[in-house]
């Protein structure tokens, strides 16, 4: 839809309220509403207003105002707003200069985008995230100085078998098993659905759904592939959507990567392929798992640079209570045709050069989708431009059952920190072409670091009364 478009929209589909959303630098929709009549063919040259020293990551106070341009193209009707109301995703400007603001998000995306079109390798990569999370019904958390706790529950939960719940019905998923089962132990079958449906009419096109591995409500919806930003914009409607449709039914829905302790925590696989011309450039029937060259060589960027990645992919200190060897989320930095265990996986469900791509199977939904994307993108392209090798495939080894100190394999970090250690010191193929920028990366981490990885560190941990109250 063009810019001028937009006023007939609004009155032909009877709108009353506008609502423009925008990304933070880690990945969460701010939005204000306004009224059709501001939204008049200059607001997208001219933009509206807003304070952004009040948003995280982002301005001082001595510089706050900065100003957002809607995207026509991005005009929707909100599922879920009593009163008809037109959502659009704006883009974020210098008020000045009228530059796009170096560490808006979308930006970054649109950035990568066009510098993979320069590259003259490709002109188009597609995207398939598998955004896992969990549906809860209730959720309780405190910490103080003198107390700390956390509460979670669902009517799912393997720890209910015994509750009295008046009458207590039974099905419950026992930890680990939460992997396909039909109802009435899959309670949430209804709900996905209505996800699925709410997703499918505003235009995201779903693949499947169904419940996962873990207990207490973990499931997935898997989105057909699409475009770096295309895809991007729709893994924060596919949050937005989730979270709100498990509201309307009275439970609560988390990205959290690893809420609960000895089971498997929420991954996104990102299936990821480049293209040209519309043909496919993974593909090669004489390769390995049909891979072709430029294939091995983009891995070969991400093993290289995949400790400097998981400070984006895996960006909080939950993430890395999920990375353990024995819940299905890979550590060891190789890849394999059909090995889960292995960090980059190759799918072999179909033999279609149209198919053809590769999976990172080590992110998280906690990751901000423009930024993982777009430095996933930067590391195979620094892979194929440099012809890193990756290594031979680790196709007949369980990587979660051997000693991993004695392996030689790479790994990711253990931490947060670690991650973000590895990003300060590896993140020069991040800023060719001025994808990202020093100030963004610079910003990532020290905010990383003060306001998580610290805040974590320093609080005593529960489990520590454990060990050590007796010490």
């Amino acid at each position: 839809m063009e810019a001028g478009e937009i006023q007939k929209f609004m009155a032909d589909n009877d709108v009353q309220v506008v609502d423009l959303k925008f990304t933070d630098l880690l990945g969460t929709w701010q939005h204000f509403s306004t009224t059709p009549r501001e939204i008049s063919e200059e607001a997208f040259t001219e933009g509206l207003g807003f304070d952004g020293s009040s948003i995280r990551a982002f301005q001082g106070i001595e510089r706050s105002d900065m100003v957002l341009l809607p995207d026509p193209n991005t005009a929707l009707i909100d599922p879920f707003a009593t009163r008809k109301t037109l959502h659009l995703i704006a883009n974020i400007h210098e008020p000045i200069t009228g530059n796009r603001y170096p560490k808006d998000p979308r930006g970054v995306a649109e950035r990568a985008e066009a510098h993979l079109i320069k590259t003259g390798l490709a002109d188009l990569s597609y995207w398939g995230p598998e955004c896992e999370f969990f549906i809860l019904d209730d959720v309780r958390y405190d910490y103080e100085q003198d107390r700390a706790y956390f509460y979670l529950d669902s009517v799912e939960a393997a720890w209910n078998t015994g509750r009295e719940e008046g009458p207590n019905l039974a099905y419950k998923t026992d930890h680990k098993e939460g992997y396909f089962p039909a109802p009435p132990r899959d309670t949430l079958q209804d709900i996905r659905t209505e996800m699925m449906l709410t997703m499918e009419s505003i235009g995201i096109d779903v693949e499947v759904h169904h419940h996962e591995v873990a207990t207490a409500g973990q499931c997935e919806i898997d989105l057909r592939y699409d475009s770096l930003l295309s895809m991007a914009d729709k893994v924060v409607w596919y949050k937005y959507i989730v979270r709100n449709v498990a509201r309307q039914a009275g439970k609560t829905a988390t990205f959290m990567p690893k809420p609960i302790f000895e089971d498997n925590g929420s991954g996104m696989h990102v299936h990821q392929s480049l293209w040209k011309d519309g043909v496919p450039l993974f593909y090669d029937p004489e390769g390995y798992a049909g891979t072709s060259e430029m294939a091995r060589h983009y891995i070969g960027g991400i093993i290289k640079h995949g400790p400097a990645l998981m400070a984006l992919c895996a960006p909080t200190t939950n993430s890395y209570k999920r990375l353990v060897p024995g819940y299905e989320a890979p550590t060891t930095l190789v890849y394999s045709a059909r090995n889960r265990s292995a960090a980059i996986r190759i799918p072999m469900y179909s033999n279609s050069p149209k198919s053809k791509r590769l999976e990172f199977r080590s992110p998280d939904p906690t990751a901000n989708p423009y930024l993982t994307f777009s430095a996933l993108l930067m590391a195979g392209l620094d892979g194929i431009k440099n012809k890193i090798d990756p290594g031979a495939p680790v196709d007949d080894v369980d990587l979660f059952d051997i000693d991993m100190a004695k392996s030689g394999y790479p790994q990711v970090p253990s931490s947060l920190a670690g991650s973000l250690d590895a990003l300060e010191s590896d993140h020069e193929f991040l800023l060719d072409g001025d994808v990202f920028n020093q100030d963004l990366i610079d910003t990532w981490i020290g905010y990383k670091r003060i306001n998580e990885v610290d805040p974590v560190r320093i609080r005593p941990h529960p489990y520590e009364f454990q060990l050590y109250f007796d010490a």
